[in-house]
């Protein structure tokens, strides 16, 4: 088992345990600032149980390696900003640094604890470090049947959408929790990250087709199969997945050319027109102005969606850009159905 002086001396052994940031709070529970991702110099203090200075001084001898980990100082605007957006929100009275403010992230407090000597936390963080990293090197196996080597490519990809799933998503729900001003530009931003995590994995599906390797679901033939009837349930599924309400799909003989009706999370009407043809049909541009004519003149809503597993002749796609109909052809709802919302409805 590797003795604890190896931790304290061997700059790649800390940086290969830094993730496990989770042992922090089965030793002691860390208070975190409002914005619940960093810490005070004297937050760190507290909770090693040592005086600030020698944190401070521990800052010195270890900046760079404590910098790459989450370590930062504030100063002048930034410094300002973070006292209005975030130690304002303490209850009652609150810290206030004059021309500078040093934040540690979970990642650097779980730094400062492999370099801390004189501290009964800091051994104990160490302690449950090394048990941690004895029992992965120890445990057997449990899948040692060999496997396919993945690709560079996949490996690129997996590690894209980990890093937007665990790391970027997470950062943001955070930075939302705590914002005021730009809390709707957040919100629009981590759902564009959002995006793109599932745009990856769609992708890399569509790669894996065309180069022979069918996914366990093929989207676009599941869409193929489905009848008619079967389509606007199917279009109704993903409304409500993406937030929309009082979803309905109405009657074939009173819909005046309107399949489901709905309103978006954000309190818009909307009406949608399906088509489920195949091949080389086309929407036709009769179909179009029958649509358009029923959610402009006679139910008037405020979002008009045709969706269609085809594509729309240039005398539809015309009278739907002079009506403001949204229109959704056959890729951007294989798109939609493998997980990415419709840009419509946000």
């Amino acid at each position: 088992m590797i003795k604890e002086s190896v931790l304290l001396e061997s700059p790649s052994l800390r940086s290969s345990v830094l993730d496990r940031t989770g042992v922090l709070d089965r030793v002691k529970a860390l208070s975190l600032l409002p914005d619940g991702m960093h810490v005070t110099t004297a937050m760190v203090a507290a909770y090693f149980g040592v005086t600030t200075e020698v944190i401070r001084q521990l800052k010195a001898r270890h900046r760079g390696e404590l910098s790459c980990n989450g370590m930062t100082t504030l100063q002048g605007p930034e410094l300002a900003r973070f006292k209005r957006d975030v130690l304002s929100l303490f209850p009652g009275s609150y810290p206030q640094p004059r021309s500078s403010l040093t934040l540690y992230s979970r990642r650097a407090v779980l730094n400062v604890a492999m370099l801390l000597r004189d501290s009964h936390v800091a051994r104990q963080v160490r302690a449950y470090l090394l048990d941690m990293e004895h029992l992965a090197h120890t445990q057997p196996v449990d899948n040692p049947v060999p496997t396919e080597p993945v690709s560079l490519d996949d490996r690129i990809d997996q590690r894209i959408t980990h890093i937007l799933g665990r790391t970027v998503v997470p950062m943001f729900n955070t930075l939302i929790a705590t914002s005021g001003e730009h809390r709707r530009e957040l919100l629009e931003l981590r759902e564009d990250i959002e995006n793109v995590e599932r745009r990856l994995c769609w992708h890399h599906k569509r790669l894996a087709t065309l180069e022979g390797e069918a996914p366990a679901e093929n989207v676009r033939s599941t869409l193929k199969a489905m009848t008619w009837q079967a389509f606007e349930q199917h279009v109704a599924d993903l409304l409500r997945r993406d937030g929309c309400t009082d979803v309905v799909v109405r009657q074939a003989r009173s819909d005046r050319g309107i399949d489901i009706t709905g309103r978006t999370a954000d309190g818009r009407t909307v009406a949608v027109r399906c088509k489920n043809r195949s091949g080389r049909w086309t929407v036709p541009s009769a179909d179009m102005q029958k649509f358009a004519g029923a959610t402009c003149a006679i139910d008037r809503v405020d979002l008009a969606l045709f969706v269609a597993t085809c594509n729309f002749s240039h005398e539809s796609q015309a009278i739907a850009d002079l009506t403001g109909v949204v229109t959704v052809n056959r890729e951007e709802v294989e798109v939609w159905t493998a997980g990415v919302r419709l840009k419509a409805l946000r």
